[in-house]
């Protein structure tokens, strides 16, 4: 996979200050692979959790995932000036320096508040790592290949299912769910740190050094002054909300629903977790052919529909299929837009990029919040019809507010 990732790295641009570095793109990969396995382990073990702290409710339990998701909008926020004022490089080290200070927090949390607190900080991090990865691309890729790096960077983030979900469950049945943080959590963040340390490049992105609060304040204006911009954001919020009836809830679901140990909810979260992966690869070779707006529009309806109908499904392993659908169209519309919002503000892409991941995360917490009031009220056919829906509106969103500047002869390198 490594060669496949490095191969990318000799098409950067030649006049960017950064020297030609085969570590690059992988760095970037493994960062974003280090920002998951703590968010597996709560989305496969939060029964587990709940019992540890006498919470008998899932969807109390799945409140973890609403920390994380606002300490990562107020820290994407912040970010939006920071990628401005410190190198992206930095700034993604910080990160996963909070991330890894996330998982030890959380193994030795004595509360379900402490962990909590302590998982937030998770969030943080995150907001930090991801949009500096993909703002590190816009900054040192030719456009031809951005689209190819973020595939990498957005499978990246999702093989940690595959790999991280067999071993979580396997480490969990070995010592329970603290065990997982401390063995395989807390050693992939250490060497994600290092590898980004060493192959990142340090150079600044412009005279960062000498940037005024008037251009924090134009980089802003600029944003949300353009109607495509705002739409991307808004498209994002949207589809992230649907993507939280597969990424959190669907485990529980099939677990309650069909009554599968979780060893097995284990591999049906590998699976899907693989086909998000390919999906997002995949999505690349769309967006070259077909553009990033349509690529993104499709992706984004069709991942809406079939979250709807795995909760439909009269069976263990048609719900199962239909799940595996799903991650596909929702690793592809990732891929997508991240893509198509990327190149929307070209002169401020990591503000760009921060603001998407603050709203990706309000999305987050959205879907969260009305997951947990939906299935309180109308059970999970009631959680995947809301979140379904709003896949389907991002893609109503996206076709008729969004644009591809690239496909409008506004190509900025």
């Amino acid at each position: 996979m490594f060669k496949g990732i490095a191969g990318l790295n000799v098409n950067l641009t030649s006049d960017k200050k950064a020297a030609y570095n085969k570590l690059f793109l992988p760095s970037l990969v493994v960062s974003s692979f280090a920002t998951g396995p703590i968010t597996v382990l709560s989305a496969l073990l939060l029964i587990d959790i709940g019992y540890t702290f006498n919470i008998t409710s899932v969807g109390i339990v799945g409140q973890v995932n609403t920390t994380y998701s606002i300490a990562a909008v107020v820290f994407a926020l912040s970010m939006s000036v920071l990628s401005i004022r410190f190198k992206h490089k930095s700034l993604l080290l910080v990160g996963l320096l909070l991330m890894i200070i996330s998982a030890l927090g959380c193994f030795l949390a004595s509360d379900f508040t402490m962990m909590a607190v302590f998982y937030s900080l998770s969030g943080a991090g995150y907001a930090m790592v991801s949009p500096m990865t993909v703002a590190l691309v816009g900054e040192h890729f030719a456009l031809e290949k951005r689209a190819n790096a973020i595939g990498w960077i957005v499978a990246g983030g999702s093989l940690v299912y595959v790999i991280g979900a067999p071993l979580i469950a396997l480490m969990s049945g070995l010592g329970g769910w603290r065990l997982p943080l401390l063995g395989f959590v807390v050693p992939v963040l250490v060497i994600g740190f290092l590898l980004a340390f060493l192959g990142l490049p340090s150079a600044r992105s412009g005279d960062q050094g000498t940037t005024r609060r008037s251009t924090y304040l134009r980089g802003f204006r600029e944003i949300l002054m353009n109607r495509s911009a705002v739409a991307c954001l808004v498209g994002d919020v949207l589809r992230s909300a649907a993507f939280v009836a597969v990424v959190l809830y669907a485990a529980s679901f099939i677990r309650q629903r069909f009554l599968v140990e979780t060893d097995l909810a284990s591999i049906v979260l590998l699976g899907g977790a693989l086909c998000y992966a390919l999906g997002s690869l995949v999505s690349g070779m769309f967006v070259n052919r077909f553009g990033r707006k349509s690529s993104t529009v499709l992706t984004a309806l069709l991942s809406g529909i079939f979250t709807i109908s795995y909760v439909f499904a009269s069976s263990l392993w048609l719900s199962v299929a239909l799940i595996f659908v799903a991650s596909w169209f929702f690793g592809m519309v990732a891929s997508a837009a991240n893509s198509l919002t990327l190149e929307q503000i070209s002169g401020f892409r990591g503000t760009m990029m921060s603001m998407d991941y603050a709203l990706i995360n309000v999305g987050s917490a959205l879907g969260s919040v009305v997951g947990w009031l939906a299935l309180s009220a109308f059970n999970y056919e009631g959680l995947g019809s809301a979140l379904g829906s709003m896949g389907i509106l991002a893609g109503i969103v996206f076709v008729f507010l969004a644009i591809d500047p690239t496909r409008a002869g506004n190509v900025k390198s």
